[in-house]
């Protein structure tokens, strides 16, 4: 739509808010809060989801992008939560985003000096398989030499390694599609929109003050319930209201960083090892390495990665991987995420990832940790917290597909455009069947099928999309979340000059094609 209409469209929305309210406001558009909304909106209630930043803009668009079954819980007992995460991991997989899901076969390497954890490693197997009711593929034992076929690891490095199965995600275009979800479900999303207070009404939430950060304009929204999913700064909003409440958090910093793929990777590598989470995946057409995990303090809006974090996650994979794929210089892009952890002592590495809901003195349900594999029970939990005259009566897991659900025929998509395979390929596994809704771009858009930068698979399309149905208000929220650009190391000042001017149009003009992208 005209950047007008775009506008005229966000204020009508904020003016519809204003004059109506809604049953139920949720703060905090990450995967959990988007899977709040959507859940409550389908159920029939009147919901508005909000975000200080962009939809799915911090924690849950840098995560590990792992839907993993779980096998490092086993350490603390904690079978349960495996076999939760296996579910969810499936129903993803097969019925709820199969789009977006990618089946990834994941290396548990032992490096040499650390015999003393095989046995472990063998243990957890045995148990991992008959938690997971031996559903095959099984995890098993593998020869270095065999190993060497799957990924580029040093054989001689390897003291012992396993093959267990896991999947990856596109984690921020998971959360889009969710938010996507509860807008045709009947909810009002809004991102860059923020709660600044809380007014209470014999005792009780009654209404939130919120402010657009694009124009500054505010407003108060009546509202009958709270949920609370701000991650990071869940305690901040937690003391809107109540300035004495004790922190709900701590927070553990965990930083990823992207280089070029090189060589032939049919599986992941991570490291066995109780003191760390260390793993190296393909993604995107990228070799992503993560993560770190200290402890954070300080404003969650300052977290970054800086060069010693870097340095230490190239360390760590220094034995094993070629040295000449983890030289600093070939970091194209790196990225923090911050995990809500519940409060406690220790290293955060072996701190719970269980997921804890408090109901406040005025009511809002807030909602800390948790797993983005799992994001679909954390969600029903916070909706079974609300007041007996709101809470929906049903309250399983909705398994309905979400928007692109499932993935075109990729050939089949090809014969009707001329666009070469690897691009479609990168379309139909990020938009699903919203592919064919971006190659129709071509019809009114002369660029739309011209590659945003010669080195990546991302379209022009791609940016009228995010423009026109995906609420992107910044550059950063197309090359950070709605493409693939930032991770590729490909969000260079073209590019982003050409998208600021296409926001400002409103996603109908056309960019000019620079040299950059030619």
């Amino acid at each position: 739509m005209p950047a007008s209409e775009a506008a005229e469209h966000r204020a009508s929305s904020l003016h519809r808010l204003a004059e109506e309210g809604v049953q139920l406001l949720v703060i905090g558009a990450g995967i959990i809060g988007s899977r709040v909304a959507y859940e409550a909106a389908s159920r029939g209630l009147r919901v508005a989801l909000v975000d200080a930043g962009d939809f799915g803009g911090e924690t849950s668009a840098a995560s590990s992008k792992l839907l993993h079954g779980g096998l490092r819980y086993l350490a603390t007992g904690d079978f349960g939560l495996v076999r939760e995460l296996q579910t969810e991991r499936t129903a993803l997989a097969t019925r709820v985003a199969p789009h977006l899901v990618r089946p990834l076969p994941l290396l548990l390497v032992v490096e040499r000096g650390n015999a003393r954890r095989v046995p472990k490693l063998v243990a957890g197997l045995a148990v991992y398989s008959l938690v997971s009711g031996l559903s095959r593929p099984l995890p098993r034992l593998l020869r270095p030499t065999l190993a060497r076929t799957l990924a580029p690891v040093d054989r001689a490095a390897i003291c012992a390694c396993a093959l267990i199965h896991e999947a990856s995600t596109h984690d921020a275009r998971l959360t889009l599609a969710t938010v996507r979800a509860a807008a045709r479900a009947g909810a009002v999303t809004l991102n860059h929109v923020g709660v600044i207070a809380l007014e209470r009404a014999g005792g009780r939430i009654g209404a939130a003050v919120l402010e657009d950060a694009q124009t500054g304009a505010r407003l108060t929204l009546r509202c009958d319930a709270v949920v609370s999913a701000a991650g990071p700064w869940l305690d901040s909003v937690r003391r809107l209201e109540n300035p004495q409440a004790r922190p709900l958090t701590r927070l553990s910093k965990g930083v990823h960083a992207f280089l070029p793929l090189d060589g032939d990777w049919r599986a992941g590598v991570a490291l066995f090892d109780d003191s760390r989470s260390a793993f190296a995946i393909p993604w995107q057409g990228m070799l992503m390495l993560g993560a770190t995990d200290t402890e954070f303090e300080g404003d969650p809006a300052d977290a970054a990665p800086d060069s010693a974090e870097i340095e230490a996650l190239l360390t760590s994979f220094g034995g094993v991987l070629p040295p000449d794929q983890l030289r600093a210089d070939r970091v194209v892009h790196s990225v923090a995420g911050l995990r809500v952890l519940s409060p406690g002592k220790g290293e955060t590495a072996k701190a719970s990832r269980r997921h804890v809901i408090t109901v406040g003195r005025g009511g809002m349900i807030s909602i800390a940790g948790g797993k983005l594999t799992n994001h679909r029970p954390i969600a029903l939990d916070a909706l079974r917290r609300l007041p007996a005259s709101l809470r929906p009566r049903r309250l399983s897991p909705s398994d309905e597909a979400l928007p692109g659900a499932p993935a075109p025929d990729a050939a089949a998509v090809v014969s009707r455009r001329r666009v070469d395979p690897e691009t479609i390929a990168h379309l139909t596994h990020l938009y699903g069947t919203d592919v064919l809704r971006l190659l129709a771009y071509a019809d009114s858009e002369p660029n739309a099928l011209e590659r945003m930068h010669r080195d990546g698979p991302d379209v022009w399309a791609q940016a009228f999309f995010a423009v026109d149905e995906e609420w992107a208000l910044t550059v950063e929220d197309i090359t950070s979340r709605r493409t693939t650009l930032a991770v590729r190391g490909l969000a260079g000042e073209g590019v982003c000059r050409d998208l600021g001017e296409l926001i400002r149009q409103g996603g109908t003009v056309s960019p000019v094609v620079l040299s950059e992208t030619a």
